[in-house]
């Protein structure tokens, strides 16, 4: 039981403290993908010398962070096209005639997007979560409840909940309050609460994470405390059991035809990704969803990659001088787009003292894409596969920008591989817990 808390603890602790990542498709690997991962972790603990690190929290959370910022930028380029050469940067692009309405992202076959038609889609309302407001009481006042254990029923989906929470002698209505906010913030089960102020009085709203009511049910989550295990009347009293928003599903027509929807996130045809963002107007245009052309296509996968690496430099640079690896990974990105600089630079980049990067004439950018294709970008192309070789480095062994102190060189010719480096790592994420 301890160990489980224990391990408990350093997960949240994770999560909290370091960036938060949307699951990506380019986290999955193949086994030969792994296999030479694991060669190279071993060939790297061969040959690393031994050495003390600087055992801080701020050592650690830099090593972390510096992992996840490389993975990030690693999967923000494979996102444009692949990891692949010829198909680096070669993503399609969607436009959308009316980005307040609708924006659309292209997830389909490159290959077959010739063959892609353009629709258009026209939004009736958006998808709504389900909002319940509890009453509005004076917050300095002694809570109107005796003192005693509580507790009620939470039904979400289709899973059930007992919350059981104390009321104490001398507590007020917003301290009850803020405790259960956190309660069920804390509690992971779909719902965010905050507590709204109003003029001296306080109530305690439950939000859902969902959007949309399937068929066959009537709201997203209830609560009761008709048949709970504890003293029953705190719903009642806090009123949380009152919804003042009912889930909705999104609806809108796509070509004319009515469609509906649980989220304003979803799919077309396993070819475009769209998001709802408002309602369109019923006596105007609908929005017009396609691909962009070739030329706007690589513009706009530039642009996506440029931003990219521009957050990765500006996130290394976030971290205190006092370590020295950050400012060796600055100068070593530097190095790198200072190397391609000329080649680049034809196509209209531009390079800052700092070694962020813009686009500052995309006019040439296009004209070399229009008059030699993919062969007139071999200089950003060749960039971008520099970059992600400093990726994988970088993700490979993020403690070789730590601080540390060499203790002991290995002997050439008469060493072996051991767990030193990915152990030290690995447990990072446990000291001070276990």
């Amino acid at each position: 039981m301890a160990y489980s808390a224990a391990l408990n603890t350093v997960y949240n602790h994770y999560l909290t403290s370091y960036p938060s990542m949307r699951p990506s498709q380019y986290d999955t690997h193949k086994k030969s993908e792994l296999r030479n991962v694991y060669n190279s972790i071993v060939k790297l603990n061969k040959e690393s010398p031994l050495f003390l690190v600087d055992d801080t929290k701020e050592t650690h959370e830099f090593a972390l962070g510096l992992k996840e910022n490389a993975r990030q930028l690693r999967n923000s380029i494979a996102s444009l096209g692949g990891l692949e050469g010829s198909d680096i940067l070669n993503k399609k692009t969607a436009y959308s005639s009316d980005g307040e309405i609708v924006t659309a992202a292209f997830i389909g076959n490159d290959e077959k997007s010739s063959d892609i038609p353009s629709f258009d889609i026209s939004v009736t309302n958006l998808a709504a979560k389900q909002i319940n407001t509890g009453t509005s009481l004076p917050a300095d006042r002694n809570i109107g409840l005796p003192p005693d254990a509580y507790s009620f029923d939470l039904n979400v989906g289709d899973l059930n909940y007992e919350f059981q929470f104390n009321i104490h002698e001398g507590e007020t209505n917003r301290d009850v309050q803020d405790r259960l906010a956190r309660l069920f913030n804390n509690a992971g089960i779909g719902l965010t609460a905050e507590v709204i102020d109003n003029d001296g009085s306080s109530s305690l709203q439950l939000i859902s994470n969902a959007t949309g009511i399937s068929p066959d049910k009537e709201d997203i989550f209830h609560i009761s405390d008709d048949k709970t295990s504890k003293t029953s009347g705190a719903v009642t009293y806090l009123g949380i059991d009152t919804v003042s928003q009912k889930a909705a599903n999104a609806r809108f027509t796509l070509n004319g035809t009515e469609q509906t929807a649980l989220s304003n996130h979803f799919t077309v045809e396993k070819m475009f990704e769209l998001t709802l963002n408002g309602v369109s107007n019923p006596d105007g245009e609908p929005t017009r969803i396609g691909l962009k052309t070739d030329t706007e296509s690589i513009q706009e996968n530039i642009n996506s990659l440029i931003n990219s690496y521009n957050s990765f430099l500006a996130a290394s640079a976030a971290y205190p001088q006092e370590y020295s690896g950050s400012s060796r990974l600055l100068g070593e990105m530097k190095g790198i787009a200072g190397y391609f600089y000329k080649d680049m630079a034809a196509l209209g980049l531009q390079m800052n003292e700092d070694g962020q990067i813009r686009l500052e004439d995309s006019s040439k950018l296009s004209e070399a894409f229009l008059n030699s294709g993919a062969e007139g970008l071999s200089g950003v192309k060749d960039f971008t596969n520099a970059i992600l070789r400093k990726t994988d480095q970088i993700s490979l062994n993020p403690m070789d920008y730590v601080n540390k102190k060499i203790v002991a060189y290995k002997n050439p010719g008469r060493n072996f591989a051991n767990p030193y480096i990915t152990s030290a790592y690995s447990g990072m994420m446990f000291n001070s817990y276990c």
